[in-house]
């Protein structure tokens, strides 16, 4: 008898998983966990109980629906309730993978981090879905800069505040790639709005870019110098705005910084404040003590590379095949 109840016993655990995994509820979509520490309740009653705490990009597949509640199930069989702005969906979720793989191509043009609370978009402008909320002094890099005309809204309460300013419609703003460095080593790529980013500049220029009133974009090492007392110094490219944003260059200034071991200060070695580049500028030495900064540049009208080389403390603008300077500016210290 007592092998014929075990027996029996057997039998129903085997069927009842059987008819579980037969009848086991297909998700009706695939979804990721928008940002991390999202919490799963076992239901939407206002009475609940956390089942699961999820990290940043989990795999779920939704179960259903109900007003903005989410039943999703991960993948190790936990079900429970979320709130439909901590997913992502599939296809988003694969949107931003590929901003991903594509700032993982690019040139890093400048580093920085948040001065506010900052929405991280999908595709630069405001009206574009948002991926997620970077926190207040959040480390980016940044890769690309692109003028994007305001909402009528924004354009109309700012020409209510200011109307001596430029007229509505007329305004644009700056939007930038950037890479955001995330809590546990987490990375996510997006978009945006310039202004609330400051760029992270090296000691020695901050004082510079104030009193040139230059809004700096970005700055590269172009070399290092002995500095007289048995060390090295690096010198500087910085470049940067005059004015309003979403102008069409992504500079109009640059400086050059150089170390003078006679005074043991930096200096400035090179300005204009008359250009339309564009970046990425590309840093390339040329020989010892030799070095060569280009970029795109739109001034003329149609885009063209524009050279410039550092030697020592001396820059000169180049000719595009780099055989003859054809400009000099200099200032001594």
């Amino acid at each position: 008898m007592r092998k014929i109840l075990l027996g029996l016993l057997l039998v129903l655990v085997i069927g009842t998983g059987f008819y579980l995994h037969r009848h086991k509820k297909e998700p009706v979509e695939i979804a990721y966990t928008a940002t991390r520490g999202v919490t799963l309740w076992n239901t939407v009653a206002a009475i609940q109980e956390p089942v699961a705490t999820l990290d940043y990009g989990t795999r779920l597949e939704v179960l259903q629906h109900f007003e903005d509640q989410v039943k999703v199930r991960t993948s190790n069989g936990a079900v429970g309730w979320t709130s439909e702005s901590n997913l992502l969906t599939s296809d988003f979720w694969d949107e931003t993978k590929q901003l991903d793989q594509q700032t993982a191509g690019l040139p890093v043009e400048a580093r920085g981090e948040t001065t506010v609370l900052t929405n991280l978009h999908i595709g630069a402008g405001r009206n574009s879905p948002r991926i997620r909320q970077l926190a207040k002094q959040v480390p980016v890099e940044l890769f690309e800069r692109r003028p994007v005309d305001m909402p009528p809204a924004v354009t109309q309460a700012i020409a209510e505040n200011a109307p001596q300013s430029r007229p509505a419609g007329s305004r644009k703003e700056d939007w930038w790639l950037v890479r955001a460095e995330l809590p546990d080593h987490i990375t996510a790529s997006g978009w945006v709005l310039g202004r609330f980013i400051q760029i992270d500049l090296p000691e020695a220029l901050y004082d510079y870019a104030s009193s040139a009133g230059m809004h700096p974009v970005a700055w590269f090492e172009l070399d290092r110098v002995p500095d007289g007392q048995g060390a090295a110094k690096p010198q500087y490219l910085l470049v940067g705005t005059h004015g309003a944003e979403g102008q069409p260059c992504d500079f109009t200034m640059l400086r050059v910084y150089t170390w003078s071991r006679k005074h043991q200060e930096y200096e400035t070695a090179f300005v204009d404040s008359n250009v339309c580049g564009a970046l990425p500028v590309e840093i390339k030495p040329v020989a010892p003590g030799e070095v060569n900064f280009s970029f795109r540049s739109l001034s003329e009208g149609t885009p063209a590379q524009t050279v410039y080389r550092l030697d020592d403390t001396i820059v000169r603008r180049q000719k595009v095949t780099g055989s003859e300077a054809i400009d000099r500016k200099r200032i001594h210290g």
